[in-house]
C-alpha cells in the first residue's frame, strides 16, 4: 500500500474538491478527543477516519512536531484532507485504504483516532446516494472503487434477506411490511422513489411521526453496502497491536449498533484497558453549534501491557 502523493500525479486519481462537491466535515467532540489521546509533542497520530481533515489538522496544531498518518477509503475525503493539512508538509502522511485494511509495517502510533459511520459531507453530496432529501442514484458506498451499491441490494436481493438487514442494521419493526412493498414496486433508480415507496408501506401515524420513515432502512443499506460493522469489529481487533505502549485509541460512533460494538470489544480486548466507563457526549454549546454532533458516543481505552 503506497501512500497518496500530494498533490497526486494523476488529476484524475483523487478528484479535486470543488465549491460544489466540497467535502466540508466539521470535527464532532473535537475538545474531548484532544484530551483524551493526550497529544503531546512529537507524537505520531493515526486518524483512520480523516474525512475533511478537521480532527487531524487539530492534532497536527496541538503541540509542536506532532505527526499524522492519515486514511479513508473515500477518494473525495483524501483529496479535501489533502488541501486541508497542506500547512503541514511532511508532517501529515495519506494512504487511500479502509481502516480494517490498514497495514502499518513497523510503524507504532502514539494514539489512534476513528470518526465512524458517514460524514456531514457524504450526507450533503448529493450524487453520493447516502441522503433522500435530494433524487440521486442509490449508490451509498464509501468506497466508490467497490462495486455493490445500495441498488443491487434493493433490486436484486430476495424479500427475507431485505427484511433481515432493515431489522439488524436499521432496528425497524416494520421491516418485513417495508421489503414486501419494496419486492411489489421494483425496480428503483433513485434515493427519492424508494423513499416515497417506504413512506406508502407504513401506516400514517408512523409516516408522520419523529422521523421519516425510510430513515431506518437507509442506515441499514449503507450498513450492509459498506459491511460496516464487520470491519469495525476487525479494526478493533487489529488497532490495539499498532499503539506505542500506554498509547490510546479513541472511537466517535452514531448509532447503539457501533456503540455497542466498540464498548464490548474494548472490555473484552485483552491488550487493553478501558478509560471511559460511560460514553463521552457533546455538551450543549457543541450540539447548539453543530446539530449532528447530538447522536455522537466518544469511547477511549489505551494499550496497558
Amino acid at each position: 500500500m503506497a501512500p497518496v502523493q500530494d498533490p497526486p500525479d494523476d488529476a484524475s486519481t483523487l478528484p479535486d474538491p470543488s465549491p460544489e462537491t466540497a467535502f466540508v466535515h466539521i470535527p464532532v467532540l473535537s475538545r474531548e478527543v484532544l484530551e483524551g489521546l493526550a497529544v503531546r509533542s512529537g507524537g505520531h497520530y493515526l486518524d483512520a477516519t480523516v474525512g475533511g481533515g478537521g480532527h487531524s489538522a487539530l492534532i497536527l496544531a496541538a503541540a509542536p512536531d506532532v505527526r499524522v498518518t492519515a486514511i479513508d477509503q473515500d477518494e473525495q475525503a483524501i483529496a479535501a484532507a489533502q488541501a486541508k493539512l497542506v500547512e503541514f508538509k511532511d508532517r501529515v502522511q495519506f494512504y487511500r485504504t479502509n481502516f480494517a485494511a490498514f497495514q502499518p509495517g513497523a510503524q507504532r502510533f502514539d494514539g489512534i483516532l476513528a470518526d465512524l459511520g458517514v460524514s456531514s459531507a457524504q450526507f450533503d453530496i448529493p450524487d453520493r446516494g447516502f441522503s433522500f432529501r435530494h433524487a440521486a442514484p442509490l449508490d451509498m458506498r464509501m468506497d466508490q472503487q467497490q462495486d455493490l451499491t445500495a441498488a443491487d441490494l434493493i433490486n436484486h436481493w430476495d424479500e427475507t434477506k431485505l427484511a433481515d438487514i432493515f431489522y439488524t442494521y436499521g432496528e425497524e419493526r416494520l421491516s418485513r411490511r417495508i421489503a414486501r412493498r419494496i419486492v411489489e414496486r421494483r425496480p428503483f433508480e433513485t434515493t427519492t422513489a424508494l423513499a416515497e415507496a417506504i413512506a406508502y408501506s407504513v401506516p400514517k401515524s408512523y409516516r408522520y411521526g419523529r422521523i421519516h420513515p425510510a430513515t431506518r432502512v437507509f442506515q441499514a443499506l449503507r450498513i450492509a453496502v459498506n459491511q460496516e460493522l464487520s470491519v469495525l469489529e476487525t479494526f478493533i481487533e487489529r488497532a490495539p497491536h499498532w499503539l506505542k505502549p500506554d498509547g490510546k485509541i479513541a472511537i466517535i460512533s452514531f448509532h447503539s449498533l457501533e456503540d455497542r460494538i466498540v464498548k464490548h470489544r474494548f472490555r473484552e480486548s485483552e491488550l487493553l484497558k478501558v478509560l471511559t466507563k460511560k460514553p463521552i457526549l457533546p455538551q450543549e454549546d457543541e450540539v447548539a453549534e453543530n446539530v449532528r454532533a447530538r447522536s455522537a458516543k466518544l469511547r477511549i481505552a489505551e494499550l496497558s501491557v
